[in-house]
């Protein structure tokens, strides 16, 4: 099996994990007048990004190679930095969108890695979770505006 595409999907998998982490740990911890509106927010990202977690491993265990699974693991992988402290609302959304565009630069380069090695049920996987972060992007974005 093509070793670029199984390593480009652990790196695709960590980062779409530590997204959904952080994307959850910003909606317990946020807090300001429009709480509500930014709970409900981070709630609806991390839960649509939370479903797609399962089917990612399994994509990448339909290469024949085992998913990672452990903290360690993930953030020698993920494209995305750990969140420690509790930032002000709008410095979380502003910090996710960034995020979300690390994680579509990284899909968009597996995604051609799929492509190329004719895997096109994991390439049409990989399309869905574009177009779900190009929303999320543009959520974030709206709501910067």
């Amino acid at each position: 099996m093509n070793e670029e595409l199984i390593k480009a999907m652990k790196i695709a998998f960590a980062t779409e994990y530590s997204f959904y982490l952080k994307a959850h740990f910003y909606h317990w911890n946020v807090e300001g007048a429009d709480f509500a509106q930014y709970h409900t927010l981070f709630g609806t990202i991390y839960q649509e990004v939370y479903g797609s977690i399962d089917p990612f491993a399994e994509n990448i265990r339909k290469l024949g190679s085992y998913t990672p699974g452990s903290y360690t693991r993930f953030s020698m992988l993920s494209q995305i930095d750990d969140e420690l402290t509790v930032q002000p609302a709008m410095d979380m959304i502003q910090e996710l969108l960034e995020d979300g565009e690390k994680i579509l630069k990284v899909l968009d380069m597996v995604y051609d890695l799929a492509e190329g090695a004719r895997q096109f049920g994991i390439s049409n996987f990989l399309a869905e979770r574009i177009d779900a972060h190009q929303l999320h992007n543009w959520m974030l974005r709206a709501t910067l505006s």
